[in-house]
């Protein structure tokens, strides 16, 4: 059973996630909550009380849960996927960079993100493979980065060693030692230059339509 302190960072983890948004979607398994719907409710608090977590409904209502020997609650950054799921077809690298997708990610982190996770900036959304990690893993590099200046991916913050491939044109992978590529994609006003390793990053097996300027 979770101890206190572990409910305790569970429920900020939900509120951070989970507080001032609507409920898109519900569903409970147990028998006598099967026709509750809170679908369209803003959650308004997540608080624990002792080994108990509230979340509190701005129409008044509380669903109370109770962990016991192997409960768990886990956050995924479902709104981004379900945005960036809207349009399949678009290259994975200028979706990032969309703002009414998901915030916050700026081309460094574009092209690092794709670099750990090996996928081609001009591979088409519906056939990045665990798009849902993708994300997760900006969301945990903007996370690391927010309390300094440095924007460190590698998690060497030596001058020179932050990045994998970001502004690296050229020079060799740090993972394979091939040279790293480079070329500007997207559309105008919005282009912008995606760096990447063709060794670890393989071009998509199929070319993708409209692929805005692929290399």
């Amino acid at each position: 059973m979770p101890e206190g302190d572990t409910v305790y960072l569970t429920a900020r983890r939900l509120h951070e996630a989970l507080a001032g948004r609507p409920v898109l979607a519900g569903d409970f398994r147990v028998p006598h909550l099967a026709t509750a719907d809170v679908t369209g409710r803003s959650v308004v608090d997540v608080v624990p009380r002792g080994k108990h977590l509230l979340i509190r409904f701005d129409d008044g209502r509380t669903l109370h849960t109770h962990l016991w020997m192997d409960g768990s609650w886990q956050v995924y950054p479902a709104e981004a996927l379900r945005r960036l799921g809207e349009q399949p077809k678009r290259e994975i690298g200028p979706a990032l960079l969309d703002q009414r997708n998901l915030a916050g990610i700026g081309n460094l982190y574009k092209c690092e993100v794709l670099f750990l996770r090996g996928v081609w900036p001009w591979t088409p959304v519906g056939e990045v493979s665990h798009l849902e990690a993708l994300v997760s893993l900006a969301q945990r590099l903007l996370h690391a980065n927010k309390d300094r200046w440095q924007q460190v991916t590698t998690g060497v913050a030596a001058a020179g060693r932050e990045h994998w491939v970001f502004e690296r044109s050229g020079r060799p992978c740090r993972r394979c030692g091939k040279a790293i590529s480079s070329a500007e994609q997207g559309d105008r006003p919005n282009r912008r230059l995606s760096y990447w390793c063709p060794s670890c990053q393989p071009r998509w097996h199929r070319q993708p339509a409209g692929t805005g300027g692929s290399p």
